[in-house]
């Protein structure tokens, strides 16, 4: 849905007096989710790799990696189900006008979601019941529907909302659907595109978390191989995807310029209709105008079709009624700014990996490589959230794009701030509990304790502990 990020201002006239709060709801709600998707769907890749080099250099570190890794992993899927549970009751509660206009469309990629989602979660069960119970690589193959499940959820959800940004299959009539073709909804043209940016996304996410997990290990002085272990699987993951991310993010860029107008003006900040469109680094719009801004001279022409003649639309080509203000415009801009700044500040974390290895494969990496490495999750996390909000945002006024206004969307009824506020403290609770598992965990692999699998009985004996996690 909606994913404003301030609160500053009021309704625009007209605006029901309850946007605001499920804007702020659906923005916080769904900010604290997309962090969790990534470690669904590429941690446990990442936690598969690891036990396949186990099986195959019949490396104990890295069986203990996969091990321990598996649990978190069910940790953080267990916190994930219960936000994203929310989140689909929020979806009637806060947007009854979606729902009841085109559920009937909508509705199917959440209807897929759950199948995946159900398949996880058995699997998820299965893989961590497994460890020690199974043959060796009976076990390690029923790790591959987890990743499966993870990555068919996803695309679930992302056709959700690539329908939202270009609605297809579906015929009307007074409003109402009368007709819908499952294939066009969840295949609309923007599907592709958004999947497969959002699949990597998850992986430059996880990989680059992981990774900084452990260079804060090896920064504290822990050089043993296990955290070497621990460190290189998931950066090379992250330092893999991230190139194809930068790629498939150009690719998408010009989609947008080329298919959603509006949106593309709003990233760019072009108040005016024209050919040799600046690229402006920067920036905020404050009454039609660009203030603080870097430009650079026909850039955006240049990258939307290659010459400085390309005419671009902006702003002003957008009717008034449903011409997004200033402030949300400048979210939009500086969202993107920031996550194309730091995707490129990961590339080149990722090509001196590249190159590290390729010269001084032996050496122990230097302390600047490692602090760079450890603070690269959270560069990740932050690119990651300004993506959803470039996308939310920029789509904005509308919820269904030339067919759904939020205001026509949202609750109308009672008072959404209470709502906000018990979401707010259901939220903070899994936060707790999952902080508090994870420490557990932590704690006991540091003193070289056994650790019980989650759903199930005690393990056989695991490999002695090399190192914390």
């Amino acid at each position: 849905m909606t994913m404003s990020t301030t609160v500053a201002g009021l309704a625009a006239a007209g605006d029901p007096s309850q946007l605001i709060p499920a804007r702020e709801q659906m923005a916080f709600t769904l900010g604290f989710h997309i962090i969790l998707v990534p470690f669904g769907v590429a941690f446990t890749f990442i936690t598969m790799i690891a036990n396949w080099r186990a099986l195959r250099r019949d490396d104990r570190d890295a069986l203990l990696l996969a091990q321990r890794w598996s649990k978190v992993a069910a940790v953080l899927f267990a916190v994930g189900a219960v936000s994203g549970t929310v989140l689909s009751f929020e979806m009637g509660l806060l947007w009854p006008g979606l729902m009841g206009r085109y559920g009937a469309a909508y509705g199917i990629p959440f209807a897929v979601e759950g199948i995946f989602f159900f398949l996880e979660a058995i699997f998820v069960a299965i893989y961590i019941y497994g460890w020690n119970r199974l043959p060796p690589w009976v076990h390690f193959w029923t790790g591959l529907p987890v990743v499966l499940s993870g990555v068919g959820g996803t695309f679930s959800v992302v056709a959700a909302n690539s329908w939202m940004n270009t609605p297809s299959g579906i015929t009307t009539r007074d409003g109402r659907i009368v007709d819908v073709d499952v294939w066009k909804v969840f295949f609309n043209d923007a599907f592709w595109y958004e999947a497969i940016h959002m699949l990597l996304a998850a992986y430059v996410v996880a990989g680059f978390t992981v990774a900084g997990v452990y260079a804060v290990g090896m920064l504290r002085g822990r050089r043993d191989p296990y955290h070497r272990i621990g460190l290189l699987l998931p950066l090379t993951v992250g330092a893999i995807a991230i190139p194809l991310q930068i790629v498939m993010g150009d690719f998408i860029a010009r989609y947008v310029f080329q298919s959603e107008p509006a949106k593309f003006a709003a990233i760019e900040a072009l108040p005016h209709t024209r050919s040799h469109a600046p690229e402006t680094l920067g920036g905020v719009l404050v009454d039609g105008k660009v203030h603080f801004g870097i430009p650079i001279p026909s850039g955006a022409s240049l990258l939307s079709g290659f010459s400085p003649n390309t005419k671009v639309s902006g702003l002003d080509a957008i009717p008034k009624a449903v011409r997004p203000p200033d402030d949300l415009v400048s979210i939009v801009h500086l969202s993107f700014d920031v996550m194309v700044g730091t995707a490129c500040a990961l590339a080149g974390l990722a090509l001196w990996f590249a190159l590290s290895w390729w010269r001084n494969r032996a050496r122990e990496p230097n302390r600047w490589f490692l602090r760079a490495t450890a603070i690269s999750g959270v560069v990740a996390i932050v690119s990651l959230e300004c993506g959803w909000i470039t996308t939310e945002v920029g789509r904005q006024p509308w919820t269904v794009v030339g067919l759904l206004l939020t205001r026509d969307a949202v609750q109308t009824s009672g008072n959404l701030w209470p709502l906000f506020a018990g979401a707010i403290v259901i939220y903070a609770g899994v936060t707790v509990g999952a902080v508090y598992a994870l420490r557990a965990l932590r704690r006991r692999w540091a003193a070289g304790e056994q650790v019980p699998a989650p759903y199930g009985p005690e393990d056989a004996d695991e490999p002695a502990p090399a190192a914390t996690p």
